[in-house]
């Protein structure tokens, strides 16, 4: 098995982003870091990531966590600051009893400062299904502005822009509460900061950003920090 698809099935992200793990030097195969993406994985061999031991999992996991602004949605931070596994371990519940043993990561990315849903899991499948463009699975986020937004800029802003260089896919941008700093968008792309970018094109500042849907998943009533276990089912 080549090395990407076996730390897919590790639960560590989609085959492009564990490539990036490998092309980092930040795998092992039996004590001897491989930078090569062809490398076959023996059915025997010890993989290590970040010199923790990884191998695919027989139980997939599945947590929602209300992700807190501040904090990086990544396992790991050069620069030190909090990530979301830090958040869920801050919170134990039942980590001892289940997480410690098992590799988690998250379904795609919210930014430092965009706080709400968020999926973490060792199912690479589900991984690939969600974040994959082709695909296209909805994510609803609230977005609060610094001012009030014309309904042609809703429309504008619905139909597409350009950020990066490339233009957005459609999308839904409506009032919330007929109050216009108030906005609610539906997109399925995942682009780096794509809705704080967006808002940016017609000069309109985001001061609070949260998302509350992905896929048939809700946020509810999850206190910011805190987590649950979930069922695919609820996802997908």
């Amino acid at each position: 098995m080549r090395v990407n698809k076996y730390l897919a099935l590790c639960g560590l992200g989609s085959r492009r982003h564990v490539e990036t793990l490998v092309t980092a030097g930040r795998v092992r195969l039996n004590g001897v870091v491989i930078t090569d993406l062809a490398t076959l994985i023996p059915e025997d061999a010890t993989v290590t990531v970040d010199n923790h031991p990884v191998k695919p999992a027989d139980d997939k996991v599945y947590i929602l966590l209300n992700k807190p602004s501040g904090v990086v949605s990544t396992t790991y931070d050069p620069q030190g600051r909090s990530t979301v596994l830090d958040v869920i371990r801050n919170n134990p519940k039942q980590y001892s009893k289940l997480l410690n043993s098992v590799r988690l990561y998250p379904v795609g990315r919210l930014d430092y400062h965009t706080c709400g849903l968020l999926i973490l899991t060792n199912d690479g499948a589900l991984t690939k299904q969600l974040t994959h463009p082709s695909t296209h699975v909805d994510k609803i986020y609230h977005a609060t502005v610094d001012r009030p937004v014309t309904k042609a800029e809703l429309e504008t802003l619905s139909t597409g822009v350009k950020i990066d260089g490339v233009k957005t896919a459609p999308a839904s941008f409506t009032y919330l509460k007929h109050d216009r700093t108030q906005i609610q968008v539906v997109i399925h792309e995942g682009r780096n900061r794509q809705i704080r970018k967006m808002f940016e094109t017609l000069n309109i500042k985001v001061i609070h950003l949260i998302r509350l849907q992905e896929g048939k998943l809700r946020l509810g009533n999850l206190p910011s920090g805190d987590w649950k276990f979930i069922r695919k089912s609820q996802i997908i």
